[in-house]
């Protein structure tokens, strides 16, 4: 959004001179300058009310803004932009009065922004693979070099631009310039997918065709830089190479973007692909991957009532699939294979009881059983939860959590043949070092199945992301990339192998290797512990549950008892919430505040049965978990009473207001960004596509008790009438999942229902679609929402 600059009047008193006889004096009586009254507050957009009635179950019901969402009604669209122009004027008009804050805001968030989109290099076979942005362009360039060119190129800046001086050789290979394929795509990149060959001679990958709301495949040859004559697919949701390379298979979607067919491209043939599988059936969802070592590709089929994988031999992939694995309902499952053995991660129900964690089982690849026979790995640990494995030819890496505390652990390949289940001690683990208050570890891309170096992103609240590289053979360990927020720059480190010259003439970029390091040393780590300090607190829900509260403030700025404070929460999906170091809440920190996360019931980190008491019929305890926190920052005076505010994104934002509907005067502020917040009307007449797994999450309104369940927690249905809400900045795109109209009619509602308070201002806020890929409009909506925090709750 653009935000206009408004001149500020300034108010001068007249000095009152009196010439008497050429002398100057005051008047005997002094008459102060008349101010002028403070200009009144905008008034809010009134939006046309239009009711409808609807009826379903035993309840009927009226909505007075069904017009919001006639997408095929172009007069009702014609309404809509009118009226989303007079929101954006209502908040710009709001928000009038910190434009400098914006904009000091915005220059300190850049500030921090790392400078160096660039990926660290990632070696796949004879090759390093890698991004990297050339000065003055929006979109990087994917490139490659051979790793045994230049032994000491540690970075994309070294040798610059990939031109060794000393071989006066030009030893990088551009393969794909997004800022071309954005000429392509009406100046706008964004690939969902993208898979190199096992053979390394073709890139095939997914771009967003804006114009008509789908994912375009094309291939393209790496030694040529042209394009494939073919395959050339819409609606591609999955991609996996066969034949080493010579064959491509993928997935594409129906009108409701649900993946449901599956076609073989030979590459270079002329003759058309062939279609493998196609589900007719509307509630079944297709899913395909490749193996790490690429013998099979993986065929994930699921639906409400079972979930299957089949496997396709990747020499031969007109050869049929076979069913390897099923198990009733929608469960998570990923397949693998090792050295003549399937591994299976997953968290399906054992002998018809639902477990609560996932488990790894095996089955050799050659079992003439049938049905198949799957053992269990390990004997199931009530302390230790497997959240995560990884392969490679030589190790299992097993990511782990014990409570809180996560870990990374490698186990020696292959397995014993025993045939027993063993405790994972005894097959002794490796556990690699970590740094302080983790709160996730994400596996890299780890393409090179033959190396014995894997890559893993960790995260923690007081800390930037560290990418970091494992030598499993021997423990030692480098940061290959972490931004250093201390001296506002990027480090990145990359191998062993280091040039002195090149580190010497290297002013944004250090390189080093650090191995055998204690876990606890957080100078090595970058980590920011020293000036940010991060508790953990358990907080009683209302039935007794103990709801893990994890709260971040500033050592050196936070204002005992006196402190603001922001709530973030999401709980849904099993999803974990995202607590990560956010550079942008920098602001908010070094101003004193409190950023608190509340990982309520339906998140994930507690296992399924965490997330199952809170998603459909029992959604109330995700809402009762987060006002329980949100009561404990302030009766425990963390935060100032009255100076709370909540912020939820996506589903996060339904939680968020949900929460406000339960207890309007608990929060002053809250930050909803493109929220779903009329879960009714979504799930019973969804405009864009749901799936499975939405349903399975907040119910199915066909089923009367979740239908009931549904109308309780939305958002939308529960706007408490005649209360004083706190003040609310909602922020939506008409390129959402959860469409704009959700949030438009929220507001409407909101204001129609409830006190109007200039001081408690509900502000629709609309982003453009380009926010997610430009990292300075990125700043700019931080900045927004920071000072409209700021101005509503610090003021």
């Amino acid at each position: 959004m653009l935000r206009h600059l408004r001149t500020t009047v300034r108010h001068r008193s007249a000095i009152i001179l009196c010439n008497h006889h050429n002398h100057y004096h005051r008047s005997a009586k002094y008459n102060p300058p008349k101010t002028a009254n403070p200009p009144s507050p905008p008034k809010p957009p009134k939006a046309p009310q239009k009711p409808q009635t609807f009826t379903f179950h035993d309840v009927t019901w009226e909505d007075s803004y069904p017009w919001m969402s006639s997408l095929q009604d172009k007069v009702a669209m014609r309404h809509m932009d009118m009226y989303m122009e007079q929101e954006e004027k209502y908040t710009e008009a709001v928000m009038s009065d910190t434009e400098r804050l914006q904009t000091k805001l915005q220059s300190e968030m850049a500030s921090r922004l790392n400078f160096d989109l660039s990926t660290p290099p990632l070696r796949w076979g004879p090759w390093l693979y890698y991004r990297r942005v050339e000065e003055g362009k929006q979109y990087p360039v994917l490139c490659r070099r051979l790793a045994s060119l230049n032994e000491e190129f540690i970075s994309h800046k070294s040798p610059s631009s990939g031109f060794d001086f000393t071989s006066g050789k030009r030893i990088e290979q551009k393969l794909l310039d997004y800022n071309q394929e954005a000429e392509r795509f009406g100046g706008y990149a964004y690939e969902e997918l993208s898979e190199i060959s096992p053979d390394h001679k073709f890139l095939a990958y997914t771009m967003y065709d804006k114009d008509n709301d789908y994912f375009k495949l094309s291939v393209r040859n790496l030694n040529s830089g042209a394009l494939c004559s073919k395959p050339h697919a819409n609606r591609v949701s999955n991609l996996a190479w066969v034949k080493d390379g010579q064959a491509l298979l993928y997935v594409i979607t129906d009108e409701n973007k649900r993946p449901y067919r599956i076609y073989c491209s030979m590459i270079g043939s002329t003759d058309e692909d062939v279609l493998l599988l196609e589900e007719q059936d509307e509630n079944v969802y297709v899913n395909i991957r490749h193996t790490k070592d690429f013998h099979f590709v993986t065929v994930n089929t699921f639906s409400p009532t079972f979930s299957k994988v089949f496997l396709i031999n990747a020499a031969d992939p007109f050869s049929g699939m076979n069913l390897v694995w099923e198990s009733e309902g929608i469960v998570h499952c990923v397949l693998e294979h090792h050295q003549g053995y399937l591994y299976l991660f997953t968290d399906a129900p054992k002998d018809g009881q639902i477990v609560d964690s996932h488990y790894l089982l095996r089955s050799p690849v050659d079992s003439s059983s049938n049905p198949r026979i799957w053992e269990n790995v390990f004997i199931a640990d009530q302390n230790l939860v497997i959240e995560d494995v990884d392969f490679c030819n030589s190790h299992l890496v097993l990511i782990t959590r014990e409570g809180r505390k996560y870990g990374i652990c490698s186990v020696a390949l292959p397995l014993p043949g025993w045939k027993q289940a063993v405790h994972l001690r005894e097959l002794q683990p490796h556990f690699l070092p970590l740094p302080k208050h983790v709160c996730n570890i994400s596996p890299g891309p780890n393409y090179d199945y033959y190396s014995k170096t894997m890559r893993f992103t960790i995260s923690s609240p007081v800390m930037p992301d560290a990418v970091v590289d494992y030598d499993l053979s021997n423990g030692k360990w480098n940061i290959v990339q972490q931004q250093n927020m201390l001296h506002e720059r990027t480090r990145i480190l990359y191998g062993t192998a280091l040039s002195s010259a090149i580190a010497e003439k290297t002013t944004n970029v250090k390189f080093s290797s650090m191995n055998d390091v204690k876990s606890e040393d957080g100078n090595l780590w970058n980590d920011l512990s020293e000036f940010y300090a991060c508790e953990h607190h358990d907080v009683s829900s209302y039935d007794g549950a103990m709801v893990p509260l994890t709260i971040v403030y500033s050592r050196k700025n936070r204002k005992d008892n006196q402190s603001p404070g922001l709530l973030h929460g999401h709980g849904a999906y099993g999803e974990i919430l995202d607590k990560r170091w956010r550079s942008e809440l920098k602001s908010l920190l070094d101003r004193g505040w409190i950023v608190a996360y509340a990982d309520v019931r339906g998140g994930g980190g507690g296992g399924k049965k965490w997330h199952h008491d809170g998603r459909r019929t029992k959604k109330q305890n995700s809402i009762k978990d987060y006002i329980s926190c949100a009561k404990y920052l302030v009766e425990k005076e963390i935060v100032q009473e009255n100076k709370l505010a909540g912020w939820g994104y996506s589903v996060g934002g339904l939680l968020v207001a949900s929460a406000i509907n339960c207890c309007p005067d608990l929060f002053r502020a809250a930050v909803l960004k493109v929220p779903f917040l009329d879960a009714t009307n979504t799930l019973l007449y969804p405009i864009l596509p749901l799936t499975a797994a939405d349903y399975e999450e907040f119910g199915y309104p066909g089923d009367i008790d979740e239908f009931h369940a549904i109308r309780k927690f939305s958002p939308y249905d529960n706007i408490q009438k005649d209360a004083l809400y706190p003040a609310v900045l909602v922020s939506s795109s008409f390129n959402t999942r959860f469409g704009v109209w959700e949030a438009a009619k929220w507001v409407a509602r909101v204001r129609e229902q409830t006190i109007y308070d200039p001081k408690h201002p509900i502000l629709l806020n609309l982003m453009i679609d380009i926010v997610e890929e430009n990292r300075y409009l990125q700043c700019k909506e931080s900045a927004l929402e920071t000072a409209f925090l700021l101005k509503t709750v610090d003021s």
